[in-house]
């Protein structure tokens, strides 16, 4: 612009010397001039306008940035937020899911050891039968033998009656009514104190309390076959079952020296092999 303004002066001071084609020719350029100037100022002006279009286009486009970069922290926090909800409720359903497994293992675990006792109790009864048919038969050969002046018949009508008691009280403990065969178990002990069924008849005493649950009153007569028949073949079971009674009344400390017994003194007995079992669910 300056340039323009210094040639515009020398054009004027030109014109005043030349000749009069001269100052035509002179006003030609001096109008072209004016007109470029006024084209440039227009150009200037429109570059100005541009440069504040541009300018506010750029503000616009900052704030939008800023904007989407807000949104966009709000959209991670979002996210964070979702993912730590999702782990702890995936670490929930894995600690339900594990805990669901546990108690399934665990009532599986019951399952197999009832069924485990209940064949326990079968191959008894069995045993228990098979003794009965030996021990009658004992009774009846020996009151043959040693009584051959006819107290043989008072002697197998004793034992007839043994054999007719004992077998009711068994049917009453098979069909589970376990009431009335405590009573008539605890019958044959006070009328045959002396009998080979005596022991038998104290320990499935034991055996009714615990089915109805007293294991109070189960380990008392489950004690009772360990001190009156100490050397009899129910002792393995009755110290067995008396650990079982300690262990639902929830004495663990009990329930295991009573079990590990079984097994320190009965190792090849099947009541020892159940003594083991049972300390593992105890110990777990």
């Amino acid at each position: 612009m300056k340039n323009y303004f210094v040639a515009f002066l020398t054009i004027a001071w030109l014109s005043a010397c030349a000749l009069p084609q001269q100052v035509e020719v002179m006003d030609r350029e001096q109008r072209r001039m004016r007109n470029d100037l006024l084209s440039l100022h227009t150009d200037i002006d429109a570059m100005r306008g541009d440069m504040n279009a541009l300018r506010g286009t750029m503000a616009d486009a900052r704030a939008n940035s800023q904007q989407m970069q807000r949104d966009l922290n709000v959209v991670k926090e979002r996210i964070d937020e979702a993912q730590v909800q999702v782990g702890r409720q995936i670490g929930q359903s894995s600690r339900e899911g594990d805990q669901r497994v546990r108690n399934l293992e665990s009532r599986l675990a019951k399952l197999e050891e009832d069924f485990k006792i209940q064949g326990e109790v079968l191959k008894t009864r069995e045993e228990e039968l098979r003794q009965l048919r030996e021990t009658l038969q004992s009774v009846q050969q020996a009151s043959l033998e040693k009584s051959p002046d006819g107290r043989a018949e008072a002697n197998m009508a004793e034992s007839d009656a043994i054999r007719k008691d004992y077998e009711a009280a068994w049917r009453s403990l098979d069909n589970k009514d376990y009431k009335l065969a405590l009573t008539r178990f605890k019958d044959f002990l006070k009328k045959y104190p002396k009998s080979k069924l005596a022991e038998n008849a104290q320990y499935w005493i034991g055996e009714c309390y615990y089915a109805i649950k007293q294991f109070d009153q189960a380990i008392i007569e489950f004690d009772a076959v360990r001190r009156k028949y100490p050397q009899g073949e129910k002792v393995p079971a009755a110290l067995l079952k008396q650990g079982f009674s300690f262990a639902e009344l929830g004495e663990k400390v009990n329930a295991r020296l009573i079990l590990q017994e079984v097994v320190e003194k009965y190792p090849q007995s099947p009541e020892a092999t159940r003594a083991k079992q049972r300390l593992k669910v105890l110990e777990s």
